[in-house]
């Protein structure tokens, strides 16, 4: 651990100013990686909202140009020819009553997203404590309950990140590796915080923006200047 600790000492001393703009903060995350294994490249911004007031959750979907440098498992609950539908385009579970039982059962999670047609909600509705915890409930507003299976999985498989602000008002999400090329992660992670800046619920009152800051999984982080996120409208 103590060699770790000097590694990450190491790299947070090349981190010397208060505030970077994204062009400048993803090359030096890349920059300060310190791990032998690809690390995701992360954003996390601290929003002026206050989630326990529903009026003022923040949360959407969005494809990210460059995807995620992985390609995410994708479990499809359907019935008829929709499980066909799903398989075809390239889920990588598909089924009906039997993977509902199948999770409740053996509380089997060899999944990374879970799509589902309407008519299964009901069934789907019994894994809430399971799939919930994690983010993995489908939902209509991030286009998870859909009759377009093929569209949902395809958009999972692309790089579909959802974000969602937590209880203390913020959101992480990731935009990618370390490995990617700087102009791919500049495209992702700047595709993202301004999905995030356009979710700007109407009763957020004052700085919605309050923090956003870029980092690797074990790296340091960089911390962007606000006030460019902050629209005339904020």
């Amino acid at each position: 651990m103590a060699k770790q600790g000097k590694k990450y000492l190491a790299a947070f001393k090349q981190v010397t100013r208060q505030d970077y703009n994204l062009e400048e903060a993803i090359p030096l995350v890349q920059k300060v990686k310190f791990t032998k294994f690809d690390e995701t490249v992360e954003v996390h911004m601290r929003l002026g909202v206050d989630p326990k007031h529903a009026d003022q959750m923040v949360r959407g979907t969005i494809v990210l140009p460059n995807g995620l440098g992985k390609s995410k498992k994708v479990l499809v609950i359907a019935s008829g020819d929709k499980i066909k539908e799903a398989l075809e385009s390239g889920a990588d579970f598909a089924g009906g009553e039997e993977m509902v039982n199948k999770i409740q059962q053996e509380n089997w999670m060899d999944y990374d997203a879970v799509v589902a047609t309407p008519d299964m909600m009901r069934s789907v509705g019994r894994l809430g404590k399971v799939l919930g915890p994690r983010g993995l409930m489908p939902n209509p507003k991030t286009g998870t309950v859909t009759t377009d299976v093929a569209k949902a999985v395809q958009e999972v498989k692309a790089g579909k990140v959802e974000f969602r602000v937590d209880k203390t008002g913020v959101i992480h999400a990731p935009v990618g590796k370390v490995s990617f090329a700087t102009d791919k992660l500049l495209e992702n992670a700047n595709t993202l915080i301004q999905a995030v800046v356009r979710a700007k619920p109407a009763a957020a009152k004052g700085k919605y923006v309050k923090s956003v800051t870029v980092c690797s999984t074990m790296g340091p982080g960089v911390h962007l200047d606000p006030a460019r996120y902050n629209l005339k409208q904020a």
